[in-house]
């Protein structure tokens, strides 16, 4: 069950969250960080789920998203296998199971982990695992590397590639400016079924194994984010194997930090290269679009003067057999 304002408050308030909102730690070393104590989570339990897509349509409102081509009432997208964009930080997917009658759906966003591998893969340290359990971005320091797409097993940050000047990676906040202000996350707000259930994540994980005992025939004895990487803030209750609902199983409980940390230890080494880096490829990717530009502009200019040229010598040779026809048929009368 979805907890309520007043009591997501009081939690906050317990944890200290309302005086430290705007503090955060990065994720980043070799030790194993086991989360913040208090933080929150979202159980998402997939055996409530009916592919309504009301999540999708809060989180677009909440976040301020393009609105799709096809609406969020259309739920023929569900036949497509989708990942998030820049533009829609959650989809919904259908899977057809072996042995279920009726078709399994499966929310996806952001986990949230608790050490994130896009935060253990990014030097200037754009993103942030909050207390809260959040973990955040910020634009203003990001670089545009892009190495957190390569880090994230989920495949969840975004490129907004078509944004030329101030591009950005976008995914899930957890709705974390919502969060810390004692509100629901967007899609957990306005799930139907309370497939989606915010809390603590530590009361999540006994409210998943309270399920397990009460309805053993129904799940799968499992909670997906319990241990994977490490741990996530986002987890999962099934009644299918997570494997054939598109979720990888290979990923074992070893945290981001401790695999990415040799092969990204001499990065502190190029940190300070590296925005000249950029801003030399930009310069010359810039100058290249300018004489690319200038020359379309003179080609075009060329062949605009070469076809006004014929047009003219056309135009003239005909005023001439005009006038000579004219002649002629003066002559003949």
């Amino acid at each position: 069950m979805s907890i309520s304002r007043r009591k997501c408050l009081k939690w906050i308030g317990a944890a200290g969250l309302g005086s430290v909102a705007g503090k955060s730690a990065f994720a980043a070393g070799n030790k194993h960080f086991e989360g913040y104590p208090e933080s929150f989570g979202v159980l998402h339990d997939i055996t409530l789920c009916v592919g309504c897509r009301s999540c999708e349509a809060a989180c677009a409102k909440v976040n301020e998203l393009p609105v799709p081509d096809k609406p969020f009432t259309d739920l023929s997208v569900l036949q497509e296998k989708r990942r998030t964009t820049e533009k829609a930080y959650t989809v919904v997917n259908q899977y057809e199971v072996q042995g279920k009658k009726a078709p399994v759906f499966r929310k996806n966003q952001c986990n949230h982990c608790l050490e994130p591998a896009c935060a253990s893969a990014c030097f200037v340290k754009a993103f942030e695992k909050t207390e809260t359990g959040a973990v955040t971005y910020d634009h203003t320091v990001c670089v545009g590397c892009r190495y957190c797409m390569i880090a994230c097993p989920f495949e969840i940050p975004a490129y907004e590639y078509d944004e030329p000047l101030t591009p950005r990676i976008m995914k899930c906040t957890m709705c974390y400016p919502r969060v810390i202000k004692g509100e629901l996350p967007g899609c957990v707000e306005a799930c139907p079924k309370e497939a989606l259930t915010f809390g603590k994540r530590e009361d999540l994980i006994r409210i998943a194994h309270d399920r397990f005992r009460k309805y053993p025939d129904r799940y799968i004895d499992h909670i997906y984010g319990e241990k994977e990487m490490g741990g996530t803030s986002w987890l999962y209750i099934s009644g299918v194997p997570f494997s054939e609902i598109g979720m990888r199983e290979d990923l074992g409980i070893t945290p981001a930090p401790e695999l990415t940390s040799g092969a990204l230890s001499a990065v502190p080494m190029v940190v300070g290269l590296w925005p000249v880096l950029l801003t030399g490829i930009y310069a010359i990717s810039k100058r290249k679009e300018i004489v690319f530009q200038q020359e379309l502009e003179e080609s075009v200019q060329a062949a605009s003067d070469k076809a006004n040229s014929k047009l003219t010598e056309a135009l003239a040779k005909a005023q001439k057999e005009k006038e000579s026809a004219q002649s002629r048929t003066k002559e003949n009368i």
